[in-house]
């Protein structure tokens, strides 16, 4: 197996700001599709005019995160595909070592991750995690540099379309788990994740950030565990938020109170049933 066998795949929203950084890092995969949620067509012009051999599809709505990198899969032609967010960054060595991780593993894996500063792993269980060993099993990994066997992911259903932003890459690694698939960690891989940087919207990010945080959290949960107690939680965290909400309007604070009252919207919309609806509105 060699970089031949691996796409690079890449969801952007406003993203002009870091994607020319994160496409500079990438030193060996050569086959890499962008799709561009936010009808970008002056960046899909850039990207070209410096990198024409990469494959750029403006999507006709806002995908969103997960359903984009779905469309990405569906056209990938490659065995893996290497899922990044655009406010990443590669180490130098950082392709050569996952290649080495992928050869290692043969085709027993569904997801391999590089290791970032946060430690983008975890379990479900709170199981220990060993370590000690550069390529490592855990439950999950971040959804900003994910290597995935395309067969295997695309077997499970890839991510659920029903998330728009944030948990989805938790969902999918839970279902994979679920199906005793393997999650691996290449430590020796490094990547440099900036964080909250994809989209350069301004404050209209942190609505949206918000928003789908906590709708995410609640439609996560009712999929996963038991909806009683999962109501009962988050009818809470409703309040709690409509108290906050409360709170800074007494004291004008304007941008705690837009915060709060769009967290207090993602969870009620998600306790309604309703779908993830809120869009950041294009300028």
């Amino acid at each position: 197996m060699n970089y031949k066998d691996i796409t690079i795949g890449i969801v952007t929203y406003k993203s002009e700001n870091v994607i020319f950084n994160c496409l500079n890092s990438i030193k060996k995969i050569k086959k890499i599709i962008i799709l561009d949620n936010s009808n970008d067509h002056k960046l899909k012009s850039k990207i070209l005019k410096k990198y024409p051999h990469i494959k750029f599809i403006i999507s006709s709505k806002n995908l969103g995160y997960g359903a984009g990198n779905n469309v990405i899969i569906k056209i990938c032609k490659t065995r893996y595909i290497y899922i990044l967010s655009p406010d990443t960054i590669l180490n130098k060595h950082s392709e050569s070592e996952l290649l080495k991780a992928i050869n290692n593993k043969k085709k027993n894996f569904s997801i391999i991750a590089p290791l970032a500063k946060e430690n983008n792993y975890g379990s479900f269980t709170n199981k220990i995690i060993d370590k000690k060993k550069n390529i490592f099993e855990v439950d999950f990994v971040k959804g900003f540099a994910m290597l995935f066997n395309k067969d295997r992911i695309k077997k499970i259903g890839m991510f659920d379309t029903n998330i728009f932003l944030y948990l989805e890459e938790i969902d999918l690694c839970k279902r994979l788990r679920l199906n005793d698939e393997k999650i691996y960690i290449c430590k020796k891989s490094k990547i440099r994740h900036l964080g909250g940087k994809s989209s350069d919207i301004g404050f209209d990010y942190e609505k949206c950030r918000n928003w789908h945080w906590m709708w995410s959290q609640v439609y996560f949960d009712k999929k996963n565990y038991n909806n009683f107690f999962v109501n009962k939680k988050y009818i809470y965290k409703l309040v709690a938020n409509f108290f906050k909400f409360c709170i800074f309007s007494l004291l004008l604070n304007k941008r705690q109170v837009i915060i709060y009252y769009f967290r207090f919207a993602g969870i009620y919309n998600a306790l309604l049933g309703r779908k993830s609806w809120y869009r950041p509105l294009l300028k």
